[in-house]
């Protein structure tokens, strides 16, 4: 049976560098059958898998924070479809996060606003190339900040196992 599990940011990943003063990080463990993969085709296969009722949550959540003064971010899988991994750069959009940091075990991605600082990574543990953990780290910079985290945390608890295991067990 496949299983998420909820665990610490791994400490040899690059993204547990921007711990210091978060607001909010988690981090999400299990282990791939699907073979050897460079983190970003990861990342892709998991964008776009994501479950219809996440894609529902982010066009609602679009909708009401732009009263707020927040951007839509539009979809997780808002991705180049021919745009092949080897071609991505540091910087190039993917989806609703800009890629900061590339390796072929960890990309960092990451959006920004005035009101927080949202960063993800997948991490492929050196080693063992089949366990994979995805983890974010929040920032957030004034209330708004902090209100929208409120409504977002549980969510966001409920959307990352799901999309993972979406992505990991489907065949779509």
């Amino acid at each position: 049976m496949f299983s998420v599990n909820k665990v610490i940011i791994p400490i040899n990943s690059e993204i547990v560098k921007t711990l210091n003063d978060s607001y909010y990080s988690d981090s999400y463990s299990y282990s791939s059958s699907k073979g050897s993969r460079v983190a970003l085709q990861v990342w892709l296969e998991q964008a776009t898998k994501v479950p219809s009722w996440v894609n529902f949550l982010m066009a609602s959540r679009n909708q009401i924070v732009s009263i707020l003064g927040l951007k839509n971010l539009g979809h997780l899988g808002d991705v180049e479809a021919n745009k092949l991994v080897s071609e991505y750069q540091i910087g190039d959009r993917v989806g609703i996060f800009t890629l900061l940091y590339l390796s072929d075990h960890e990309i960092i991605l990451g959006d920004s606003d005035k009101h927080l600082d949202v960063k993800l990574s997948v991490y492929i543990h050196e080693g063992e190339e089949d366990i994979i953990s995805i983890s974010t780290v929040v920032h957030v910079h004034n209330l708004l900040g902090k209100l929208y985290m409120l409504f977002v945390e549980p969510l966001h608890q409920l959307i990352v196992p799901a999309s993972i295991k979406r992505a990991e067990t489907s065949d779509i």
